[in-house]
């Protein structure tokens, strides 16, 4: 095993995967293109040659020999209080790193999160991200999306159901071609530094850097709707 003096250059990719979901019974494991929903992310990550590690932490013995089957290293099971609806993906990220440094001695420079819900995104997003931290000496990478509506178009709705109005009502729709782009976190990324990670609080920082997806890259599965629309993408794929 790589030890913590020979890991300086080293990354490893920690794709968090629970066995409960509210929104699709056994979401993790459910087949999409004729794999398990997990086995997309394992085989990007492992696909991407700067990544030295696969590392799956879960609280389910099943999605652990799912993720053996396809190349994942699964060397602990998550305790079970962090394997609550709750639980922060932050600490669930932070244990994994901190318990292969306490029980394997091995400490890796940068970490990638990598959530199984989004399974399009492909060994070339991850590589650009990887590279973009170089670059910029990055603390944080984040991937994002750009979104169709502004958020100065934004509105909410009345409880008897009425629009009270844009949150600017100067801006009218006519101005489109004057308003920014906006982009949102997709969460299909997540890369940091080591040490960024496990001491700081903070996502955004001088230093955090977008890695722009594209939309047919971006989508995150929370719903059935999104899990046929992305198995659809995929079948598409083949």
């Amino acid at each position: 095993m790589t030890s913590i003096a020979e890991s300086h250059r080293s990354i490893v990719a920690i794709i968090p995967a629970r066995g409960g979901s509210k929104g699709i019974k056994d979401k993790n494991l459910v087949l999409v293109a004729g794999k398990p929903l997990i086995a997309h992310t394992i085989e990007v990550a492992k696909a991407t040659p700067e990544i030295e590690r696969v590392i799956v932490t879960t609280d389910s013995p099943r999605i652990a020999e799912v993720a053996r089957d396809y190349g994942a290293e699964v060397p602990f099971l998550r305790p079970s209080e962090l394997a609550t609806d709750d639980a922060p993906g932050r600490a669930v990220w932070k244990h994994a790193i901190d318990w292969l440094e306490h029980e394997e001695n091995y400490r890796p420079t940068l970490t990638m999160c990598l959530q199984p819900t989004s399974p399009l995104r492909e060994a070339t997003d991850l590589s650009s991200a990887i590279s973009l931290h170089r670059e910029r000496s990055a603390d944080w990478v984040i991937s994002v999306s750009k979104t169709k509506a502004p958020s100065i178009w934004l509105t909410n709705v009345e409880p008897d159901g009425r629009v009270p109005g844009y949150a600017d009502a100067e801006v009218k729709l006519t101005q489109r071609q004057a308003i920014t782009d906006m982009y949102l976190p997709n969460g299909a990324i997540f890369l940091a530094d080591r040490e960024v990670l496990m001491t700081s609080s903070r996502l955004y920082t001088e230093r955090t850097f977008a890695y722009v997806m594209p939309p047919e890259r971006s989508i995150d599965i929370d719903s059935p709707w999104e899990l046929e629309l992305v198995s659809l993408l995929m079948r598409e794929r083949v």
